[in-house]
């Protein structure tokens, strides 16, 4: 095996008889071993279960019998559910957890002889743009040895990244598979909202996360998909659209009619060498033909205000479970029940989560209901009707990933230029469309720069297609 790999390599050389599915994991595992101390991308690794299925899987190949992703090695956010396995969620709230069913869009995986060889770092419940948030210490991206990988998902980008998997699952509320795609120089999908599954993920904003994926391929980003998308009985928000064999429809035909916004573009807080790369793509795209447009979206300054006023109040509600009586964290000697619901929220909770705690708490009391929250879910049904309409008109949107590229560790100290890191990301899942983030080339030091493309709800299909189209030109 070669370093990154992609599956349809993997796949090839399994049925060529070059190498084992063993051979696949231990190639993995020796990677962990190397890499994983240094980057902290991984929180458990599943060594002897993962060379036991791998056994079961090259049985299965010579039987014949073997499903659609054997030979594929995945790691999963610590924010999605594994039965038997530790769920943290990052956080020191959930010490010794372990949970009791397998996350719907996991087992799927599963069920088609994907292999799990571990469980990622991430920021605390998913809350944070750098994996600096962890309660067990940062993700170092892997391009540089002070640079944050981006987040939430960091440790499933680094992952993949630095060879220690094939594919990894991520999630997605604001941008976190689409930033850490960029920063890491890999391909970030998050699917249209409601596309796939939300059972065994723990919420955040359960009106805005998605689970997506990191890969090295469009191919492998499809493929995944394909497998995971669809209804399920356990999740009553989860769409019956039909699923495409999105793997098989990844032929580009034509030019496209693709638009670009004045408001990133012309924004302050655009990195000149991303900005750069990214007018570069633009005038590459118009070079092949594609009808490629300057348009303007007025409500762009909005939607990051808006994000984070709803999540916010949506992580309020959905976090006051962790209450240290029912599992997780529990004070040491409280002194009454109020004392213990009170220290073991404060004690198991880091900063960043408790902030936002106390925001949503605040924009969902009755002093400010109406003035935030109930404004900011009416501003997000225009954002959301207002880039619909655009792309009623165009093919694609597309933009920068992020502002800038990976930062240094401990280099963004204030909350608000933290959040600027979502600037461009937040639109799309304001508005539930799907995006992905794929690499375009590198700064001055080395660090990769990510285009954002965004279509129509439920044409994956076509994103994925338009993003292998992108990346092989």
């Amino acid at each position: 095996m070669q370093a990154n790999s992609s599956f349809s390599e993997i796949r090839t050389g399994l049925e060529n008889g070059t190498f084992s599915c063993v051979d696949v994991v231990k190639h993995y595992l020796s990677n962990i071993q190397e890499k994983n101390p240094k980057l902290n991308a991984l929180l458990s690794v599943y060594d002897e279960e993962a060379l036991s299925q791998a056994e079961i899987v090259d049985q299965k190949i010579k039987n014949g019998t073997a499903g659609k992703l054997a030979g594929m090695i995945v790691t999963i956010k610590d924010v999605l559910c594994y039965k038997d396995h530790p769920l943290q969620c990052g956080s020191k709230i959930l010490d010794g957890f372990e949970s009791q069913f397998t996350a719907t869009a996991v087992q799927r995986l599963i069920d088609e002889d994907a292999i799990i060889i571990g469980r990622n770092n991430c920021d605390e419940f998913a809350m944070g743009s750098s994996n600096e948030n962890s309660a067990f210490s940062p993700v170092i991206n892997a391009d540089g040895e002070n640079r944050v990988p981006g987040g939430s998902s960091g440790g499933s980008a680094v992952a993949v990244q630095s060879g220690m998997c094939t594919v990894s699952l991520g999630t997605d509320t604001g941008g976190s598979v689409r930033q850490p795609a960029s920063f890491c120089g890999l391909v970030g999908l998050k699917p249209t909202y409601s596309r796939v599954s939300r059972h065994g993920l723990a919420a955040y904003a359960s009106t805005f996360d998605v689970i997506g994926v990191f890969s090295h391929t469009a191919e492998d980003a499809a493929l995944v998909l394909e497998v995971m998308a669809g209804e399920d009985e356990y999740d009553s928000t989860v769409s019956r659209e039909p699923v495409l064999e999105y793997s098989k429809n990844l032929s580009q035909e034509g030019t496209k009619k693709i638009a670009y916004i004045t408001e990133t573009v012309d924004n302050d807080a655009l990195n000149a060498e991303v900005k750069d790369s990214f007018v570069s793509k633009i005038e590459q795209l118009k070079a092949q033909g594609h009808e490629v447009e300057e348009v303007s979206f007025p409500l762009m300054e909005y939607a990051l205000p808006t994000y984070y006023i709803l999540t916010t109040a949506e992580a309020s509600s959905n976090l006051s479970r962790y209450d240290g009586v029912r599992y997780g964290y529990r004070t040491p000697n409280p002194k009454n029940l109020e004392e213990m619901f009170k220290k073991s929220r404060s004690e198991g909770f880091g900063p960043e989560v408790a902030k936002r705690i106390l925001l949503g708490t605040a924009v969902l009391s009755s002093s400010y209901h109406d003035a935030y929250y109930l404004k900011a879910q009416k501003v997000r049904r225009m954002i959301q009707e207002q880039l619909n309409a655009l792309l009623e008109q165009y093919d694609f949107v597309v933009l920068p990933t992020a502002p800038t590229t990976a930062f240094e560790l401990g280099s963004k100290t204030d909350s608000m230029e933290m959040y600027l890191a979502d600037l461009f990301t937040v639109q799309a899942s304001v508005a539930g469309v799907p995006a992905v983030s794929i690499p375009i080339g590198r700064d001055s030091d080395g660090m990769s720069i990510g285009l954002q493309v965004i279509t129509r709800a439920f044409e994956e299909h076509k994103l994925l297609a338009f993003s292998k189209y992108l990346s092989d030109n």
